[in-house]
């Protein structure tokens, strides 16, 4: 036996220790920035208490609009008696967007043929659930849309 053998590594071992060392380092790098990326960070969801979305003289009647409250889309339905309904606008079957339809007097989901009534209620379609109600409130000739109890 050699001195080299007796001492534990040889240059050689200790060459493609280092070499396999930096190749990991150099692979961390590159991976580190696209791991990163494709995992964005988490925002913290606004907290609104109240949206106002207009003037009730400037909404038509019998027309739907759909706002941003916070986060989420929520459904503002102006009725043909100048009543004003509020929906969260995510269809409880596979949270697609719904919208009003005026030629059919419904809110519609056109992900899987989902029907609610004025009321957010399921009138036909995969939808188990109703639709989450919001409140709207007149102040003025403004129209304000809040989160009510429950």
């Amino acid at each position: 036996m050699n001195d080299e053998t007796k001492k534990g590594k040889t240059r050689r071992e200790f060459l493609n220790d280092v070499l396999i060392g930096g190749f990991g380092a150099w692979m961390m790098a590159i991976l580190y920035p696209v791991i990163s990326y494709l995992d964005p960070p988490k925002s913290k969801e606004v907290k609104v208490s109240q949206v106002n979305i207009g003037k009730s003289s400037e909404i038509e009647k019998n027309s739907g609009k759909i706002i941003r409250f916070g986060e989420k889309p929520v459904l503002v339905i102006k009725k043909n008696n100048g009543e004003y309904s509020a929906f969260m606008a995510e269809c409880t079957h596979l949270n697609c967007t719904v919208q009003y339809r005026k030629d059919l007097g419904l809110i519609y989901c056109a992900c899987h043929n989902g029907k609610y009534d004025l009321n957010g209620k399921v009138v036909s379609g995969p939808p188990p659930a109703p639709l989450q109600k919001y409140e709207v409130a007149l102040k003025g000739d403004e129209v304000i849309v809040y989160k009510g109890e429950g």
